[in-house]
């Protein structure tokens, strides 16, 4: 128990765990570990307490298993909770099995729409991923509002539409303090609700009828790369990479890029990427025909955004024909793809594998 809780502290000390990036949308808070003691008004514990408790970490006689120490990780980062920490710690000296409870979800405050910024010029909308000192790492609420401004941008004058990031990164993947919105039914119900949030998430994309371009202005992680596959453009930036860590959190892939990576790039190209977790460059990700041109840095911004005002001049009706005649023969398909990957995924949130291998991964960015 006294090397994890030496890894728990270097952790701590560092911030490590302030934004780390993960696959697809809650894909590493749907797990048992996660029904934090969240239960009646939050408290400030007190310094001496929260000390108190670090020192009664290291005391426990039994390794309190990788749940409780997930459970820890997520109090540990949230401000308010440090009061939830020392309860936590407490009920485990007190006892093997400590009583967790949840607050529901709804009762908590949900993160601001700024965190999303659409624009409209020009005759092109923009949905910019606005949390560059996250890495623009997506909370839960923020992939409601992707859905949303895909819906209002379907339907709007536009003729084409761009998702970006802003800052260096185009996105980093979902947000650590997801580990906290426990809705009433526990995990369970995390899971279930989860996999309907992928499932209509990437369901919009989909379905999206006009031109959908990806301006990958730097490293793209998780869902973020497994949609590219249903962008009708993807321009990156040439120190953009790509990189899919299913295998090494024990999950499996969705975004529909269990079928549209092996169509693109080929078999074993994609089993590199989505087994066996390979990053890929800007270059090799242009080469393998996910990515359709790459930028020189310097000049990506300038370059594609004369490119992209040219094609929304464009008849906007003749670009959406021409692209349902594209797409339509397999949209059904996509669909069906979507749901099972989905389902498999919540399974895969709930299973001791999965836990494990978050676990493992949460304590090698310790020792970093």
């Amino acid at each position: 128990m006294a090397g994890v809780a030496g890894r728990l502290a270097r952790l701590w000390c560092s911030g490590a765990l302030s934004s780390l990036p993960v696959c697809s949308p809650l894909q590493v808070t749907r797990f048992p570990a996660l029904q934090l003691h969240l239960c009646g008004p939050a408290m400030r514990a007190s310094q001496k307490d929260f000390e108190n408790a670090l020192n009664q970490v290291k005391l426990l006689k039994k390794d309190p298993g990788n749940e409780v120490k997930l459970k820890l990780y997520a109090l540990y980062k949230q401000e308010t909770a440090r009061r939830n920490y020392v309860d936590l710690v407490s009920s485990l000296s007190a006892s093997s099995e400590p009583s967790i409870q949840v607050t529901p979800a709804a009762d908590r405050k949900q993160p601001g729409s700024d965190a999303l910024v659409v624009t409209s010029q020009d005759g092109i909308t923009t949905i910019t991923l606005n949390r560059p000192d996250k890495k623009n790492a997506l909370t839960t609420q923020m992939y409601h509002d992707i859905i949303l401004a895909l819906e209002a941008a379907s339907k709007d004058d536009s003729a084409i539409t761009v998702l970006t990031g802003n800052g260096d990164y185009y996105c980093s993947g979902n947000d650590l303090t997801n580990f906290t919105d426990i809705p009433p039914g526990g995990v369970e119900e995390k899971a279930r609700s989860g996999a309907v949030l992928l499932r209509d998430f990437v369901d919009c994309f989909i379905d999206f009828p006009k031109p959908l371009v990806a301006v990958v202005n730097g490293p793209a992680v998780g869902i973020s790369v497994t949609i590219l596959g249903l962008f009708d453009i993807v321009y990156a930036t040439d120190r953009a990479t790509f990189h899919t860590p299913f295998s090494h959190l024990g999950q499996s892939p969705e975004g529909c890029s269990s079928y549209t990576f092996p169509k693109i790039m080929g078999p074993s190209k994609a089993t590199e990427m989505l087994v066996f977790g390979k990053k890929l460059t800007a270059r090799e990700a242009c080469t393998q025909g996910l990515v359709t041109e790459v930028f020189p840095d310097s000049t990506f911004q300038k370059e594609v955004w004369v490119r992209l005002k040219a094609y929304s001049k464009l008849p906007p009706n003749a670009m959406r024909i021409s692209k349902q005649v594209i797409r339509n023969t397999e949209k059904e398909k996509l669909h069906a793809i979507n749901a099972e990957e989905s389902n498999v995924l919540r399974e895969r949130w709930l299973s001791d594998e999965c836990m494990n291998a978050v676990v493992s991964f949460l304590s090698k960015k310790a020792k970093l």
